[in-house]
């Protein structure tokens, strides 16, 4: 009787189990979270694919299709031969005077440097800065790609610091000019280069100003301010635009330490263009001189001389036999305009004088005697020496 009841007790035990058993794995297949009611989730938000998503404040696009067109540039000098190399390949020279050879031997070695350009044609063309290869003896670029080529000058422009170089190279990512001149204080900026040699670099900004001049950096200054990060290594490198077309050649920074203070200065992509241009064309560049020394108009001198305005450069001097001393002009005559462009201060006289065709007549508006006078004036070549006045 015993084993009866223990049988039919462990009977009702097994069906009781799997009955169990089967609403626990119903359960779980219908309701996962039922069992961990007692945990928190962490919810979070995932999308498939970064392509897909919003491109509002990216500026991706625009550095990915600039970004090839922008090389690194190795210099590199050679080193005057050293008469004493002989002593330096010694060993027992070396033997006894091993310190002091390696000092001399290390004086000895090739000078190296680095720096940025821009493809600017699919036939191997690079701008870049002509403080960049100026006195370089080889110059060596690195592709996006990682290929690199030996490079040669085509020309420089040392007053504006440009210099043209090119590889052997067909079928070049070739960047993609925009116009300088429709820039406005505000717009958004990229600066790419090869900053202190870590490799190819992206830094993002504004124009902070336009038509910066009397910086002492070159003689032709017409820069564009930004903040965007320019440091050691991003010069010749493109300034760039939201849609990755080329706005300026990166040339310059204001710094008290070296390293980028959020003051940058670069070579307006439309005065680049037509350096590129004279220099592929004829090999050098050419530039309007009328032969005059100038100096801003301050407060006091626009008083003295009765202008409305303290705007316009005065001439200083006049060249004997110079374009400006065959048109009549004289020392004191306040230059306010050439053909219909006003002049805002000696700096911008330069660049207005600059871009005339020399042989070809133009005509200038100065203030004389209390007067506004026009006269005409045949523009001549500007001298080589580089302080030649203009």
């Amino acid at each position: 009787m015993n084993n009866q009841l223990h049988k039919k007790l462990w009977l009702i035990f097994s069906q009781a189990a799997t009955i169990s058993m089967a609403i626990l794995l119903v359960l779980r297949v219908f309701s996962p979270n039922f069992l961990n009611k007692g945990q928190q989730n962490v919810v979070v938000n995932q999308v498939e694919s970064s392509l897909n998503a919003n491109l509002a404040g990216s500026y991706s696009l625009a550095a990915k299709k600039a970004m090839p067109a922008v090389v690194n540039i190795f210099t590199s000098k050679k080193s005057p031969d050293n008469p004493h190399q002989k002593f330096l390949d010694d060993p027992a020279f070396r033997q006894f005077f091993g310190d002091q050879l390696d000092d001399l031997d290390s004086q000895s070695q090739p000078e190296n440097s680095l720096g940025s350009g821009v493809i600017v044609s699919e036939q191997g063309l690079i701008l870049t800065n002509n403080h960049v290869v100026a006195s370089a003896d080889e110059i060596e670029i690195a592709l996006a790609d990682g290929r690199k080529l030996s490079a040669k000058v085509v020309g420089t422009d040392p007053d504006t610091d440009l210099a043209l170089i090119k590889v052997d190279a067909e079928h070049l990512p070739a960047i993609t000019f925009s116009s300088s001149d429709k820039l406005n204080v505000g717009d958004v900026v990229l600066a790419i280069g090869n900053p202190f040699g870590v490799g190819q670099t992206v830094t993002q900004g504004i124009i902070s100003a336009l038509g910066r001049n009397h910086l002492g950096i070159n003689i032709y200054e017409n820069f564009i301010q930004t903040d965007a990060s320019i440091n050691p290594g991003n010069s010749g490198g493109a300034l760039i635009d939201t849609n990755g077309n080329l706005v300026g050649i990166n040339s310059a920074i204001y710094s008290r330490s070296g390293g980028s203070m959020g003051i940058g200065f670069a070579i307006p992509a439309t005065l680049a263009r037509q350096v590129m241009d004279q220099i592929v064309a004829q090999g050098n560049v050419t530039r309007g001189w009328i032969g005059i020394e100038a100096q801003d108009i301050t407060p006091e001198l626009a008083e003295s001389f009765k202008l409305k305005l303290a705007q316009g450069a005065l001439i200083a001097g006049v060249l004997r036999e110079s374009p400006a001393d065959k048109a009549g002009l004289r020392a004191g005559d306040v230059l306010l305009a050439i053909d219909g462009k006003s002049v805002s201060d000696s700096g911008s006289m330069l660049n207005l004088i600059a871009v005339l065709t020399p042989n070809k007549k133009a005509t200038i508006k100065i203030a004389r005697a209390e007067k506004t006078v026009e006269i005409s004036i045949l523009i001549g070549k500007r001298p080589k020496p580089a302080n030649a006045k203009q």
